[in-house]
């Protein structure tokens, strides 16, 4: 057996086996349930259906020819309401196996020609469930991402250090399964007036069971262990410093259940720059009375942290998709090298690029059963795709930084013709750097592959700009893009630049 097998019970993995033949469901079941997985067993497909419907069940192992239906009429009606739940299916002879392009259709991860042995099967088994180990991780990721955000007009909030500690202790014992959590800071850096002691004096904030605070020699030994360091972990403790742009601020200590794994860590360490901006913030707002002049850092220190959490968000939204993953990176980087080709200003194309970058951000507010359907959108559903412009600028407009952009986010989909939404503007109405981007954005969609259809070559997306030229797109943007993207040095130069999320493969012209 595999060593990771030795985790299946924390895990609760659990398969489902479906036959007609009460022995193959039996035997299944005795030889998973050796490997520590929970099996249930069913005879009758329409139940089985139902046990799903009403259940929770990881994997699902079916045969293939099954009365009163078949396997692939059950999965066909599984995945009505179930698009999560791994399936194997189970034949008898490869040859009885139906086609790919049904197993495709339905989503079925593979299929097993039955025999004594169930090796192969086990093996399909296994690729499963490190398939779902990454889905929960993913998940609890984002679902942490999304506290955070969630807590910063709290954390954030320029009201006493006790209250914006208070948050930071809270959300902090929310993120994660744990015993307690403690907060040290610099005395200094938490109330103005500090009485004169001998050594480096620390505030205590606590949360939690079995919670005691450290002495200040333990935390200087603590903070020392930390430096130049992101966290620390010792068994089930994470220590996290609290750092501003020059010196430490205390440290955050967070006492898990159980040990933490990579991504807990790094989930904490982002939580961990949240808060230390938050604590840096108030601690200036509170010396502004005696040294206005850090107000300004204050608030640049807001900015960059705002900015930080924005682009985390952002690529939340190409997460959500892989098949969109890179888009908005591609995006920014042909808008950008398209208005220093029309021979805009370095300011100008600056703004280009962040309007590239972030054209999409509103798609976070878009249910992702909508925003990832592969089959055609209702028009309710279309009308909710519709609003991500205005979603985008209005979760952007709280930035001054992004004020110039907005315009060029809010218009991406407007068209020449006035066709376009949100607002139906035509021609010179719509900003031209919204133009550029609209340019930009519908090549790149048209060269990627998306779940409803395969890319286009590079030659196939030009000949559909120049048939879009005047009606959906500005036509002197769309001639300059044409020009641009014709010289070969353009694609070699972005296939250097943008290693993480290249340009088409076809490249060129071809």
């Amino acid at each position: 057996m595999r060593q990771h097998k030795k985790n299946l019970n924390e895990n609760a993995f659990s398969i489902l086996t479906l036959d007609d033949d009460p022995i193959m469901t039996s035997t299944v079941q005795a030889y998973f349930q050796r490997s520590g997985y929970r099996v249930d067993t069913e005879n009758d497909p329409y139940a089985a259906i139902e046990r799903i419907r009403n259940g929770h069940y990881d994997i699902l192992l079916l045969d293939f020819l099954m009365s009163p239906i078949c396997g692939d009429q059950v999965v066909e009606q599984i995945r009505q309401f179930n698009k999560e739940l791994f399936i194997i299916l189970l034949t008898g002879h490869k040859s009885m196996a139906p086609p790919i392009k049904t197993i495709r259709a339905l989503d079925i991860q593979g299929y097993y020609e039955k025999s004594d042995r169930f090796d192969q099967l086990e093996l399909l088994v296994e690729s499963c469930v490190k398939s779902i180990r990454q889905m929960r991780t993913i998940r609890s990721y984002k679902d942490g991402l999304s506290a955070i955000v969630d807590s910063l007009p709290q954390i954030y909030h320029l009201a006493s250090m006790e209250r914006i500690t208070d948050s930071i202790l809270h959300t902090a014992a929310s993120l994660l399964p744990c015993l307690n959590v403690v907060l040290a800071l610099d005395s200094s850096h938490y109330q103005t007036y500090v009485p004169q002691a001998e050594g480096r004096q620390f505030t205590f904030r606590t949360v939690g069971e079995d919670c005691s605070a450290p002495t200040p020699q333990e935390v200087e030994e603590l903070l020392l262990a930390l430096e130049g360091k992101s966290s620390l972990v010792r068994e089930k403790q994470i220590l996290l410093p609290i750092m501003d742009a020059s010196q430490s601020l205390g440290l955050l200590s967070i006492t898990l259940k159980e040990e933490p794994h990579y991504d807990q860590v790094q989930l904490l360490e982002v939580f961990a720059r949240q808060t230390s901006s938050a604590i840096s913030n108030c601690a200036l707002h509170n010396l502004i009375q005696v040294k206005n002049h850090q107000l300004n850092d204050a608030y640049h220190q807001l900015q960059t942290s705002y900015m930080e959490m924005i682009s985390t968000m952002r690529r939340i939204v190409d997460a959500k998709d892989t098949y969109t993953r890179g888009h908005s990176d591609r995006v920014s980087y042909y808008a950008a090298q398209l208005a220093r080709r029309m021979g805009k200003g370095e300011e100008y194309c600056e703004q280009v690029r962040l309007a590239g970058l972030f054209h999409d951000v509103g798609k976070l507010s878009i249910p992702d059963e909508i925003l990832l359907k592969p089959e055609r959108l209702t028009d309710e559903e279309y009308q909710v795709i519709k609003s991500h412009p205005k979603n985008g600028v209005e979760l952007l407009s709280v930035i001054s930084h992004f004020r110039p952009v907005l315009p060029a986010i809010l218009n991406h989909h407007e068209r020449i013709d006035g066709s376009g939404y949100p607002n139906g503007l035509r021609g010179e109405q719509i900003p031209e750097e919204a133009r550029i981007v609209a340019v930009v954005d519908t090549f790149d969609a048209m060269t990627s592959d998306r779940q409803y259809r395969k890319a286009l070559t590079v030659q196939r997306a030009m000949e559909e700009l120049n048939r879009y030229k005047g009606t959906q797109l500005d036509a002197q943007v769309v001639d300059a893009f044409l020009d641009m993207i014709q010289n070969q040095d353009f694609w070699n130069t972005m296939q250097k630049e943008l290693t993480e999320c290249p340009p088409p493969i076809t490249g060129g012209t071809h």
